[in-house]
């Protein structure tokens, strides 16, 4: 059982360390999508109205342990301050000087939002005792620690593993909910149980796909990834993203999911074009003749259709990862047919994070229609792996 909020006993005026998951899109330093500073609000809010002082740790971007001015956390403050109903000040560093001055004046139900915490090194640093060293840093601001941040629960880091030792820790309402859902859709699954899997490369998904072939009833196969099972039945792919080296692996995953009546729906059409560009002139063609001097960058109607109707039939389904180049419109219409299809389904459904939640968000769905939209590509997908989160782990009674 995680530890929950409640657990900490009285806030008021204490001062709680946030380990918030603010990695949020930027273009010329403006926030083009801001669903994980929102989706951080309800554990921000609650501990503000116990009289918390709340001081908050995230990331952005991957400045590599240097200070770099184009990864500030500057912009999200600014919106932080939007979204809430408290003051959200700000430190410039993130345990030095401006940090230290900033906690001491923090007020009960006052939200101080720390820099960059990898602009520190040992924030991400492999040695324990680095990363131990910073933890120890950030304990003495705080009386106790709570982990929001379901983005990062895979990575053993000092402001998500390392601190929750040092600190009396719970889970914030964010990660409760992620894994609340995310168990929900992989523990004991309503049935059918349906997986859709998309993105660029099958080796990122190889170990979903091994742990899914005992569980799931169907998966549907979408994406770049798609191109590699197209080469292990003998399609000609012609430029299409391939992964030569898996493809014996793929052949393999082929034949286990017959074996184990799991239904392992692949393209039967695609969308293809001789360059991968936005402006590039579409055609669809049958999955099994691809133009040789042709790359496929979106799944076919007839396929966005079959998959639109096993999700139709499905009381539990689980999507990680885009069916086609959906940053491109030509390219768009088989992520958007698999996402009305789910915001149009009866069944459980959870949008595992990632490009797949930034799909939904630009092409503008409504997210109430689905049951939960993850803040976490990689986690979800290291659930779904069925391996143990580190920074869930060490929350654990």
């Amino acid at each position: 059982m995680l530890k929950t909020i409640e657990s900490l006993g009285e806030l008021r005026g204490k001062a709680v360390l946030v380990r918030s998951d603010f990695n949020v899109p930027l273009k010329d330093g403006v926030i083009t999508d801001d669903g994980r500073i929102r989706a951080a609000l309800p554990t921000l809010q609650k501990l503000t109205e116990a009289g918390a002082k709340v001081i908050v740790m995230a990331h952005l971007g991957r400045p590599k342990g240097e200070v770099k001015a184009e990864f500030s956390l500057a912009p999200v403050a600014k919106r932080l301050g939007a979204l809430v109903d408290v003051p959200v000040k700000r430190a410039s560093d993130l345990t030095g000087e401006s940090a230290q001055a900033e906690i001491a004046a923090l007020g009960a139900g006052e939200i101080l939002l720390l820099e960059n915490v990898r602009f520190d090194p040992r924030e991400t640093s492999k040695d324990d005792a680095a990363r131990a060293e910073l933890a120890g840093e950030l304990a003495k601001f705080a009386d106790f620690f709570v982990s929001d941040g379901f983005g990062v629960v895979h990575r053993k880091q000092a402001s998500v593993y390392d601190i929750a030792k040092r600190l009396p820790a719970a889970a914030g309402l964010l990660v409760m909910k992620e894994i609340e859902s995310l168990s929900r859709a992989t523990e004991n699954p309503e049935r059918p149980y349906t997986v859709v899997l998309g993105g660029s490369k099958v080796s990122d998904k190889l170990g979903v796909i091994a742990n899914l072939l005992g569980k799931a009833d169907a998966l549907l196969i979408g994406g770049g990834m798609a191109y590699t099972f197209l080469k292990a039945k003998g399609y000609e792919v012609g430029n299409s993203l391939l992964e030569e080296d898996q493809l014996e692996t793929v052949k393999g995953y082929m034949e286990e999911a017959q074996k184990n009546g799991v239904e392992l729906l692949v393209p039967v059409d695609t969308v293809v074009a001789p360059e991968f560009a936005a402006d590039a002139p579409a055609t669809i063609v049958a999955a099994d003749s691809i133009p040789a001097d042709q790359m496929g960058l979106d799944i076919g109607p007839k396929t966005a259709e079959l998959f639109a109707e096993k999700i139709a039939t499905s009381r539990t389904v689980v999507w990680n990862g885009p069916m086609g180049v959906f940053e491109f419109p030509a390219f768009a219409k088989g992520t958007e047919a698999v996402a009305t299809a789910l915001s149009e389904s009866a069944a459980f459904t959870v949008i595992g994070g990632g490009d797949s939640a930034a799909a939904v968000r630009g092409l503008g769905f409504d997210e109430e229609k689905f049951s939960h939209i993850s803040t976490g590509g990689g986690a979800s997908l290291e659930l779904l792996e069925g391996k143990v989160l580190p920074g869930i782990s060490v929350l654990e009674d």
